[in-house]
């Protein structure tokens, strides 16, 4: 698809994303306070694909998407500017990202200001995502488990097939740059690993997530072994309201903030039982 188009509204290009828009990208996200720092730009650019809104290059707004298969794709950092808003720019972004991505079944985690968009785009609602965060100041100690240990990389194809079947997408490259340049531990039974946490740098501390596990407790378990190692760092976490871990981490210091509108253009991917999704990449990954 070629998205270079000079003729449109007030001079305003639709330009592909690349490297050049980064620090622009930034310069946006800063606008609307979203914690991003540009090594989190560079990296959602690395795993996927995004366009942007410019004049006499200055990046008005931005869209990224990430593909995982034939079938499905995420959306998400869609942003314009304030002063580019109105005049139908908003809407020109986002029905690039959808001809870019036609075809496949898109999920995203909508604001309130986006919902409108969205709805008219025929996307449906089907959940919540709550974000949990806060600056660890106590020491976290876990109750000590045999069965969770810190991953290696003959781990990795495991944790690639397990988040596979726990969010019922093919996000084997997105999984392997988590992996690269974070750190996960693994729940192990009978030589089998059957649930996974991945912590990164993000934003103005840590996140904690995806998270992945068979059952609501391995997945608090999961999570307190991460949080073990963050004392003293700013944590994130954003999870899933329906599975109900929202209380327990407000019990452990880490308030709920916000919450996002989950949403689908086509159909919800089928994760593989009893294999579950608990805490998201992030609000665009999923």
């Amino acid at each position: 698809m070629n998205y270079d188009d000079t003729t449109i509204l007030d001079e305003i290009s639709l330009v592909k994303l690349d490297r050049r828009h980064l620090q622009g990208g930034l310069k946006l996200s800063q606008e609307f306070s979203w914690p991003y720092r540009l090594e989190d730009w560079a990296f959602a650019l690395e795993v996927g694909d995004g366009v942007v809104l410019e004049r006499n290059g200055e990046v008005l707004g931005t869209a990224l998407w990430w593909c995982y298969g034939q079938d499905y794709a995420t959306a998400g950092m869609i942003i314009v500017t304030e002063k580019a808003q109105g005049g139908g720019n908003g809407s020109r972004l986002f029905d690039a990202l959808l001809q870019a991505t036609r075809g496949r079944n898109v999920l995203l985690n909508a604001t309130e200001e986006g919902l409108p968009l969205y709805l008219r785009r025929g996307f449906e609602r089907w959940g919540m995502v709550h974000q949990h965060q806060c600056l660890l100041n106590e020491e976290y100690t876990p109750k000590h488990r045999d069965d969770i240990r810190d991953a290696v990389a003959r781990d990795f194809d495991s944790i690639q097939a397990l988040d596979h079947r726990a969010i019922g997408m093919p996000r084997g490259t997105l999984v392997k740059a988590l992996l690269n340049v974070g750190d996960a531990i693994v729940l192990e039974r009978d030589g089998q690993i059957s649930g996974f946490s991945i912590r990164r740098r993000f934003g103005r501390g840590y996140v904690v997530g995806p998270v992945a596990a068979d059952n609501i407790e391995d997945a608090k378990c999961l999570i307190e072994a991460q949080l073990a190692k963050l004392t003293g760092e700013f944590v994130r976490i954003d999870v899933y309201a329906e599975d109900g871990l929202s209380e327990w981490l407000e019990e452990r210091g880490l308030k709920q903030v916000s919450e996002a509108i989950s949403m689908v253009k086509g159909v919800r991917p089928a994760p593989i039982a009893p294999t579950h999704m608990y805490a998201v990449a992030n609000q665009s990954f999923s």
